[in-house]
């Protein structure tokens, strides 16, 4: 019978404020740590680089209705005029009072004089400054209600939200933990599901209800009446206002949130910063609108971000749509937003009008099913609207209150629904009023006084046919105060950028392009190579690979997200030189707008690429019929829209795409899928319950203790080295070497004894200028030979651009393994610091790691790094792709330049991508082979946004 291992219990709890986390051993704690706190433990490197009745949207009180709702019970919005449009602005940096955001005084902010967001009482009465914030009801430490104790409250969040078990499954697990504890006359924590199930949805923490509306068409009906216009269409929503105070109570977010809008500067020549969406000049431009009425000075502006997108669940059982809407605040940073840390909410699943298809496209139908969709944006957002005007009281995550003042904020969604929120005909732009056949022709920005006005002066047809509007439609936003639709619309990187002027037109015209040069047969053959290219670019870290290049059928967002970041070697050799360039300067383009902080330079820069696009985009003409194409015109509009809504990163529809999975997607799958809707909502409310309760039941300054004790013989590991292993079927480190002259054997290095001497040398003598190799061996110091392997190593850098944590930090592994998987050996490439003050590429090299070693000399363990140097190819990037180029070094007697480094040396991993040239790749290379096949490279700045912003 084989012998059974005693189980130890959790122990080991984290030092860090109010994480929850308690392991078994040091090694569990020290990897959690290096993993979700790595600001305070970095591992390699810690580096920043450089129910309601439905009221319709009116414009007039004469304006038709074609809704059978009971009466409105709420006036119509006044007629305010709209916010400053995208300018120029006449800033004094030294206007109001200036702050230093940082301990090296180079940033400082100056903050909105009147609307200035000041602590008070719970009566709304301002507080001195420096007041402490009114204590919080005291709990019991041991007060998890409506939970018994901390395991009852662990089991439910372990079966309900991590595992989301079954009703049997769970069951059957209470009805094991039943008889195992029946012989100790105790009980499981839960008799079954429904008890589970009801402790949760007796929690009050984060409990915002479900309402529900229903609207039916009631306008002028034919002799034959489409069945649609006897149908009801219900539209179940959360109150916006209630899911905006459990973000602002969050105390998680109390350090990533600004309550005043600010303008953010550099010391060295007072040039503005655009970051989050608090610094950004909406924000400010609203507070002194708002400022105009005396009972808000000292109040704070809350904006709500809105974002809508039509999510299809299922595919292969039926049209099963959902049009989930979602809400969050502006004053949470953007890393926040993009975090999925619950700062984006679900509020309301919109109605989706269907009928038949001899139905479908009437016009009567499509302009009822959009002014539904206004109607209902309205009603949900109705609880808003008095708080507009007039403060309330609410209390936020820094334990202070604090009056707020609510504005709609921008609404996040993709072109085709920019349409339907806009009112505006496809192919037009949203924003100006260029004409849809020469959009880049430029234009005024449309303002809601401007459309109204155009409405009410000229026929429908000629609102259609000549300024793309529609008249017989009527935005959401008219019956909200300072809301503009024209001006409330988001940038949307993913579907403008990425899945638009990327991919469904360059890479597409590329095709195009071939074929009506060379012919199908030949076009086909380089298409081929282009996608045996990409297939054959070497692994890296969070990269996508495309095993059989670019042509499937099915696109994601992340497909193309991939595709974008290694297909411009492809193309080249193949296409003219100003194709390469077009791509180039679209490439820059998107990673500049993505970058975390926007500077003057920045949108100096981001205008060169777009003149440049428009330069090189002309190859195309020979294929493309026009360049007036909503998607790329939407790029003119970036710099004035980064300047009205900050960096774009926090506001694109990936985001909401992404909440997707968690608010639709797995609630449906969780589902009987009869009546989905319905326990969908159920489980999204029970997902706050048990997230507000696991936030707010423990008192983050406080640790707490498990309800059982440690057992005292329980094992304690030693805390594992700084070198991670990876995941993943790889050689056993109790295999690889031991001694370096087996390392030496093992690597194909004969001479790495004498490479560690010369390592040794340099880290014992750091201020002498001699080359370790004009040192005579006898004065070099001596090592025993005894060492010990690693297969990987942990990078943790400052990357806020790059999908991170909330502090911005990204970690990676970089991979020397001489059997990855079971298939092939893995030997990344990387980044070095060699300690230069030249930016970019200029101070960093890129070698290729063989090994991570480590071994001790007098007492003392030295991290290490078996490399070969590779050596850039010219003093500048390539000027087609604006990449640099490398090749391996070797010396002159052909033998590899091979040199141990300090591990600390190491900034992060570089990807390489082979330059492929002219000729074509055999199909047998393998992507493992690249870098041992190809003797020069790019050094690939387009991986992700952190290389980007280095490899300059």
């Amino acid at each position: 019978m084989p012998s059974l291992r005693a189980h130890h219990l959790l122990q080991l709890p984290c030092p860090v404020p109010g994480c929850l986390c308690w392991f078994r051993n040091q090694s569990g704690l020290t990897q959690h740590r290096r993993s979700l706190h790595p600001t305070s433990e970095p591992s390699l490197r810690d580096i920043p680089s450089p129910q309601p009745p439905l009221p319709s949207p009116s414009r007039s009180p004469s304006l038709p209705r074609d809704f059978s709702l009971p009466p409105p019970d709420f006036s119509q919005p006044p007629q305010l005029s709209s916010p400053i449009l995208p300018g120029p602005f006449h800033e004094d940096p030294n206007s109001t009072d200036a702050e230093f955001t940082d301990a090296s005084e180079r940033y400082y902010r100056t903050y909105h004089s009147v609307l200035n967001g000041r602590p008070c009482a719970a009566d709304g009465t301002f507080l001195l400054h420096g007041t402490p914030p009114t204590p919080a009801p005291l709990k019991a430490p041991d007060d998890w209600s409506p939970y018994r104790n901390r395991i009852e409250f662990e089991v439910a969040e372990f079966a309900f939200k991590k595992c989301h078990m079954s009703a049997r499954n769970l069951d059957f697990l209470c009805d094991l933990m039943a008889a195992t504890l029946a012989r100790h006359h105790d009980t499981p924590p839960f008799a079954d599901h429904k008890d589970l199930h009801n402790v949760i949805d007796a929690t009050q923490l984060g409990d915002v209800p479900w309402q529900c509306f229903s609207a039916q068409y009631s306008g002028e009906r034919p002799e034959v009446v489409p069945p649609w216009m006897d149908d009801e269409f219900e539209v179940w929503f959360r109150d916006p206002r209630a899911m905006a105070h459990n973000i602002l109570a969050n105390p998680a977010y109390k350090d990533e949130i600004d309550y005043v809008p600010f303008r953010e500067y550099d010391t060295s020549d007072d040039t503005r910063r655009w970051k989050d969406f608090m610094s950004r000049d909406w924000a400010w431009q609203q507070a002194d609108t708002i400022s105009e009425i005396p009972e808000t000075h000292g109040s704070s502006l809350v904006p709500i971000i809105l974002g809508s997108d039509k999510t299809t669940v299922s595919v292969g059982t039926g049209n099963n749509e959902y049009y989930p809407l979602y809400a969050s605040i502006g004053n949470v940073h953007n890393n926040v937003r993009r975090a999925h840390r619950d700062a984006l909410v679900i509020i309301g699943f919109l109605a989706i009008p269907k009928t038949d298809k001899k139905h479908a496209k009437d016009d009567v139908f499509r302009i009822f099913r959009c002014q539904l969709f206004h109607s209902s944006l309205s009603t949900i957002l109705s609880s808003l609207k008095p708080v507009m005007t007039t403060y309330e009281v609410v209390r936020c995550g820094d334990g202070h209150f604090w009056r707020v003042i609510y504005s709609l904020g921008p609404y996040i969604a993709d072109y085709e629904e920019q349409l339907v929120l806009s009112c505006v005909v496809k192919h037009w732009c949203l924003k100006c009023i260029a004409v849809h056949t020469d959009l880049d022709s430029g234009g005024i920005y449309c303002r809601r006084e401007h459309t109204d006005f155009l409405i009410d002066e000229l026929h429908a047809d000629i609102l259609w046919d000549e300024y793309g509007l529609i008249g017989d439609l009527v935005p959401f936003t008219n019956d909200f105060p300072r809301a503009d639709i024209h001006e409330l619309l988001s940038f949307d990187l993913l579907h403008q950028l990425i899945k638009g002027a990327f991919k469904d037109h360059l890479v597409d015209w590329v095709a195009k392009y071939l074929k009506a040069v060379h012919g199908t047969k030949w076009s086909e053959e380089i298409m081929s190579d282009i996608d045996r290219r990409v297939a054959a670019v070497a692994s890296f870290s969070g990269l996508r690979r495309f095993p059989q290049g670019r042509d499937f059928k099915q696109w994601m967002g992340d497909d193309s997200k991939a595709l974008m970041k290694v297909f411009l070697p492809a193309i080249e050799g193949h296409v003219p030189q100003d194709m390469v360039r077009a791509f180039r300067a679209l490439l820059e383009f998107c990673y500049l707008v993505r970058r975390n902080v926007v500077t003057k330079d920045t949108l100096n820069q981001i205008q060169d690429a777009l003149r440049r696009f428009h330069q090189y985009r002309k190859i195309f003409d020979v294929v493309v019929p026009t360049f007036s194409l909503p998607h790329q015109h939407s790029m003119t509009h970036y710099s004035d829209m980064i300047r009205l809504f900050s960096a774009p990163n926090g506001l694109c529809s990936s985001i909401t795409e992404s909440k997707h999975i968690k608010a639709v997607k797995e609630p449906w799958r969780w589902s009987s899928r009869h009546n989905a809707l319905g326990q969908m909502l159920v489980t999204n409310q029970r997902l706050d319950k048990l997230a507000a309760s696991q936030l707010l039941s423990v008192n983050e300054n406080e640790r707490v203790v498990p309800d059982i004790a440690p057992q005292p013989d329980a094992d304690v590991v030693e805390p594992q080295p700084v070198i991670d292993i990876d995941d993943g079927e790889i050689v056993d480190e109790r295999k690889r070497a031991q001694t370096v002259a087996a390392l030496a054997h093992e690597v194909a290095v004969p001479d790495l004894r004498r490479l560690i001497r010369h390592f040794l040398f340099s880290q014992l003598n750091p201020d002498d200028a001699r080359n370790p190799e004009d040192i005579p061996a006898t004065s070099l110091p001596r090592h025993p030979g005894k060492l010990r392997v690693f297969n990987s190593a942990a990078a943790t850098f400052y990357a806020p651009s790059d999908p991170s944590g909330i502090g911005g930090m990204r970690r990676e592994h970089i991979r020397a393994c001489p059997l990855w998987r079971n298939e092939y050996p893995c030997n990344d490439c990387i980044f070095i610091n060699t300690g230069s003050d030249a930016e970019g590429m200029r101070g960093l090299e890129v070698a290729r790691v063989i090994c991570f070693f480590s071994f001790n000399h007098n007492w003392e363990v030295y991290p290490c790094t078996l490399i070969h140097w590779f050596e850039k190819i010219g003093d500048d990037p390539d000027e087609n792709t604006g990449m640099w180029m490398v090749a391996p070094s070797f010396h002159e007697d052909s033998s590899k330049n091979i040199a141990v480094i300090h591990i600390e040396t190491i900034f992060r991993a570089a990807h390489l991508i082979p330059i492929y040239g002219s000729e074509y790749i055999p199909h047998t290379l393998k992507f493992y082979h690249s870098l041992d096949t190809f003797h020069s490279f790019y050094v690939n700045k387009y991986a992700d946004h952190h290389a980007f912003e280095i490899a300059f």
